[in-house]
């Protein structure tokens, strides 16, 4: 019977809770190393729920056209209280070898947009689930 109520109460805590809104505030350049390309991309990431999040980790990828060009990890996120936003400072890679791929499928079709996905996979500590938020749709090119 404790079980029973114990399972019950962790229930209720799950009820209700949004995930979080993620989005791209500004993407810079870094010097190029070893690895290629880097960027520097902050996030903003708002909280819709009363309760704080506290963030263990988050990553996230960039797609063009199908392709996953730029992906990112962190750990290093703030706590989020409830209905505020932090802002998140991810380092990402450039797959160069799909940016190749993407070139060349670009020369070879004439298209007026270019649609994109954002991912991204938000794991809290504590007894929240994981969260993946997902935002798609076209950029004009002309």
């Amino acid at each position: 019977m404790a079980l029973a109520l114990c399972l019950g109460g962790c229930g209720s805590l799950l009820q209700g809770i949004e995930s979080p809104k993620v989005s791209v505030d500004s993407v810079r350049s870094l010097p190029a190393g070893d690895s290629g390309p880097r960027f520097q991309i902050v996030l903003r990431i708002a909280n819709p729920n009363a309760r704080a999040l506290d963030i263990a980790g988050i990553s996230y990828g960039i797609q063009l056209l199908g392709r996953e060009l730029v992906s990112g990890v962190s750990n290093q996120v703030p706590r989020i209280e409830g209905y505020t936003e932090e802002q998140v400072t991810i380092d990402a890679g450039v797959n160069l070898l799909e940016l190749l791929r993407l070139l060349a499928n670009l020369g070879r079709s004439r298209s007026d947009a270019l649609d994109y996905k954002f991912t991204a996979k938000i794991d809290f500590r504590g007894v929240l689930p994981t969260q993946y938020v997902e935002d798609s749709g076209s950029i004009a090119l002309n």
